[in-house]
């Protein structure tokens, strides 16, 4: 028998959660009759959510013995969400998907069509379109992709999703990135193996919303480059340089104002050296901060998540209350 886990992180999923349940039991059970060799878990994992996400967890392991999820503490983030769920995932595959089911489930048989030959370590998804998206974010998400390919020696496809059905070898390389200031986008491609693309319309979510901000996403987009390049390091070098060339016609036009006996000679000379060599500090210096600060949360050694409650803390609890 071949077991594979499906994890789910989920924020905030009460609306969307049944019916998700609903369609990936539907496929999944489909899978096991065309598959007889397949087994399923699926690990949810509640990442801090306000609603009633973990209740929900809750009636569905009391239902349905392969539902097992990981409640954090607080919310620490989806990045977190889906170390933790690939940590803990028991199969030989582990697929990654969300719960909002704009990644459908009816792609898994196709997936594991893909990896279970050997011929492909992954199957995920690549969308070709960006439905329900405003332009505005739609033109920031390509220009990230383009930015981050140019600085970075690890190659994102543009569109590539987290959704994935991944082998074990795959996923065993994922677990020893264990680094706190994660990006899976990122990580997905470092640590290489065959990838199989499957391109699709992007699909609006059936209910909810989305808990990802614009904000939310550009700070994100900062993670990537940040931990995929070293590009910025260069770019304040190349912007020191850059001052420094500027810096020579001031210098020349405060020398041509003192010959002439302008009033303004001394005001150019040092306001222009005040100015130029100021800004160049100081960008310097927030851009090694920026990756001093990476490097400070990596030495603290901080738990990527803290689990709260399990679905067998939860199912010993009921016990031990009868």
């Amino acid at each position: 028998m071949k077991l594979v886990s499906v994890v789910v992180p989920c924020y905030n999923e009460e609306e969307v959660l049944p019916m998700f349940y609903d369609e990936i039991t539907k496929v999944t059970d489909g899978m096991t009759k065309e598959h007889p060799e397949l087994e399923f878990e699926f690990l949810f994992i509640n990442d801090g959510s306000k609603d009633r996400t973990l209740e929900i967890f809750r009636e569905l392991a009391d239902k349905d013995k392969r539902v097992r999820y990981i409640s954090f503490s607080r919310n620490f983030g989806k990045e977190s969400g889906m170390y933790a769920g690939l940590k803990n995932a028991k199969g030989d595959y582990v697929v990654v998907m969300d719960a909002d089911l704009q990644h459908p489930p009816a792609f898994l048989p196709q997936m594991y069509n893909y990896v279970k030959d050997g011929e492909f370590d992954c199957a995920t998804t690549r969308r070709t379109s960006r439905t329900g998206e405003s332009k505005v974010r739609s033109w920031f998400a390509r220009l990230f992709y383009k930015i981050m390919n140019k600085i970075s020696q690890t190659e994102i496809v543009d569109g590539a999703q987290d959704f994935r059905f991944m082998t074990r070898q795959m996923v065993d390389a994922i677990l020893e990135m264990s680094e706190y200031n994660r990006f899976s986008k990122g990580i997905f491609s470092w640590v290489g193996f065959r990838v199989q693309y499957m391109p699709y319309e992007n699909v609006e979510r059936p209910a909810g919303t989305t808990s990802w901000s614009f904000w939310g996403l550009f700070k994100y987009s900062l993670e990537g480059i940040m931990a995929f390049s070293t590009a910025p390091l260069a770019f304040s070098i190349f912007l020191a340089i850059l001052c420094a060339v500027i810096s020579v016609p001031l210098y020349l036009l405060a020398i041509v104002a003192a010959i002439l006996e302008w009033a303004a000679a001394t005001f150019l000379a040092v306001t222009g050296s005040v100015f130029l060599v100021g800004a160049m500090i100081l960008l310097s210096i927030g851009i090694l901060g920026m990756y001093l600060g990476k490097t400070y949360m990596e030495v603290k050694k901080r738990p990527i998540y803290i689990a709260g409650e399990t679905d067998e803390s939860y199912r010993k609890s009921k016990t031990d209350k009868k």
